[in-house]
């Protein structure tokens, strides 16, 4: 099933969609809903598919990352936030602000939280997520090193791709990531190849800061990572789940 936001007369709304037809529903995909008409998938302005209250990252999370940035390998996840202000959704301009040098792109695979999550161990980590979805964390690369942390080269408005719907019916487990830059693969890699799963990551997450409804855990990006510029088109393309394509000005 895929989970949808679309602009319908007016108004932000959930729907559920196939390859032809989204069924708008009656209230968030969290909680309970009818079906409330439908609408042309090919005609719809397809949204950002959730709207967090916070973006958690996972960094280092695929060796090929780790070592083309010169990190060892991390002991146990390595977590940080993006702001909700960051989210944007498919189609959407990727704004390199001013001053900031290189910004890059990053294919990662998002989960999208579907219960309130505190504690929960791996195992059951599964029953706690409403699906998946794509996202680029795009980065200010000269920033990050700059600074010697993260928050200010992450955060940036519109910094959080994310789209172009959540995915529920996909194993996580070995999916194909893959980043095309202007129609050129940049980055390609399976999610069995992160070095956290998925279930582990939402079991660590939530052990430090309890997870709602709508929340996005980004898994981490494989290597390959690079620059964009104003004029090229990036999109993150994921197994199952579909292409998330932005343009960069």
């Amino acid at each position: 099933m895929r989970v949808v936001r679309v602009l319908s007369e007016g108004d932000c709304r959930y729907g559920l969609a196939d390859d032809t037809t989204v069924t708008l529903i009656s209230d968030e995909p969290f909680a309970q809903w009818e079906a409330e008409g439908a609408m042309g998938l090919c005609s719809a302005e397809l949204l950002t598919p959730v709207v967090p209250t916070k973006i958690v990252c996972v960094g280092l999370n695929y060796r090929s990352h780790a070592e083309e940035l010169g990190h060892d390998i991390p002991a146990e996840p390595v977590i940080f936030l993006k702001p909700p202000t960051t989210i944007t959704g498919p189609g959407a301009d990727i704004r390199i602000p001013q001053g900031v040098g290189r910004v890059d792109y990053e294919a990662e695979l998002a989960i999208v939280i579907g219960r309130r999550t505190r504690n929960v161990s791996a195992t059951h980590a599964a029953t706690n997520i409403l699906g998946y979805t794509c996202a680029n964390d795009v980065t200010a690369r000269d920033l990050q090193k700059a600074d010697g942390q993260w928050t200010r080269a992450k955060s940036f408005d519109g910094f959080c791709p994310l789209g172009p719907w959540i995915e529920t019916d996909v194993d996580p487990e070995d999916l194909l990531v893959e980043c095309y830059l202007n129609g050129e693969v940049r980055q390609s890699a399976r999610t069995s190849d992160m070095i956290f799963d998925v279930g582990t990551l939402v079991s660590f997450i939530s052990k430090v800061m309890t997870l709602v409804p709508g929340d996005v855990v980004l898994t981490g990006t494989p290597g390959g990572i690079g620059e964009m510029k104003p004029g090229d088109t990036v999109e993150v393309r994921i197994e199952g789940i579909g292409g998330l394509v932005n343009h960069v000005v």
